[in-house]
């Protein structure tokens, strides 16, 4: 009966915001709390590079608050979405509304997704339809960003109805998540301001960008978000490798790799910091460092993080306290959300 109302009429199609999905160290409720830091601290912002987007959602709020925005991400599932929310390229909206409306119809046959993923990550029927939907896109004849807006919309309708606590280490094993997946249109905001997408190592990044103000939430635990959001990643770049173990993983992940949730992660930071060009620099950190699981916890402490700070200028720590997320596995009293920021003077 819906699928019908939508072919009717399709400006009915449903419509997602950058931050409808399930991420690990999403920033989605503290934006209010960063973006008042920020007011109430800095001067004369008017470029905000985030560096480590993660979803976009603190791009895109600084995008709303009339501020440039340079944003990158390792992942390629990020970086699609960064060039449906933030992009430029004209979209042919007409076009779009008949092809999500082909993809809502689509029978959902056998694929790749269903003979790997079916009845583990997503139920069979939905991933049936997710392979089939991802080699439709693949048949059609759009620019660049109307191939972007296809791609995110599976992303997030993906994880939508995913057997998963919200990342992809492992899948449920009794499956609770049977709503057929629907593709809806990103709710995708006039743009007053520039923006800048990349999809680099941040610590080179770095180097070659400058702003008034660069945002930093790195990876702090030894979740490589490569890993976690392992079959998001395949089904974007649809190369379809041989996949292994329980969790249907690709064997090379290398390139995903971030140093940031290894030992090294304090001489990264360090290095990262001290080739920023900026005015200001604001962190954000949880106070992980020994209460949760062995892969919970931080791999560059609360003073470390001041310490190398401090070589750029004088910092400020803010506080609000905050629900941390877990998997079950994790007991966490007096969590608090840290956010470090530094004047910049040398």
């Amino acid at each position: 009966m819906e699928q019908k109302k939508i072919k009717k009429k399709s400006d009915e199609i449903m419509k997602f915001d950058i931050w409808n999905r399930r991420y690990l160290g999403s920033k989605k409720r503290m934006l209010d709390f960063i973006g008042k830091v920020v007011t109430e601290n800095t001067n004369n912002v008017n470029t905000v590079a985030d560096i480590f987007g993660g979803t976009g959602s603190v791009a895109n709020y600084f995008l709303g608050k009339g501020k440039n925005i340079i944003v990158n991400d390792i992942l390629d599932s990020n970086y699609m979405a960064y060039r449906t929310f933030f992009g430029s390229e004209k979209i042919d909206w007409i076009l779009l509304n008949q092809l999500f409306n082909s993809m809502n119809e689509l029978p959902g046959n056998d694929n790749y997704v269903s003979r790997n993923y079916g009845n583990k990550f997503f139920s069979m029927s939905n991933a049936r339809k997710i392979g089939q939907a991802r080699e439709f896109i693949e048949e059609q004849d759009v620019n660049e960003r109307e191939r972007a807006i296809l791609l995110t919309s599976l992303l997030y309708a993906m994880d939508k109805v995913a057997n998963t606590v919200g990342h992809y280490d492992a899948y449920r094993k009794v499956m609770d998540s049977t709503d057929s997946i629907v593709f809806k249109l990103p709710n995708i905001a006039q743009k007053n301001a520039k923006t800048f997408i990349y999809h680099s190592d941040a610590n080179e990044l770095v180097r070659h960008i400058k702003a008034d103000l660069v945002y930093i939430d790195t990876p702090y635990n030894s979740r490589q978000y490569g890993d976690v959001y392992h079959v998001l990643e395949n089904v974007i770049d649809w190369n379809k490798p041989q996949l292994y173990g329980v969790a249907m993983k690709p064997k090379d992940r290398s390139g995903k790799k971030s140093l940031y949730s290894t030992a090294k992660a304090p001489q990264t930071f360090k290095d990262l910091i001290m080739n920023i060009q900026a005015r200001y620099i604001l962190v954000s950190y949880n106070n992980m460092a020994h209460k949760g699981s062995g892969r919970s916890n931080a791999k560059i402490s609360n003073e470390e993080i001041t310490d190398i700070l401090s070589m750029r200028g004088r910092v400020v720590r803010h506080e609000l306290p905050f629900q941390v997320y877990t998997t079950g596995k994790t007991n966490v009293q007096e969590h608090m959300e840290y956010l470090y920021l530094v004047r910049v003077e040398r």
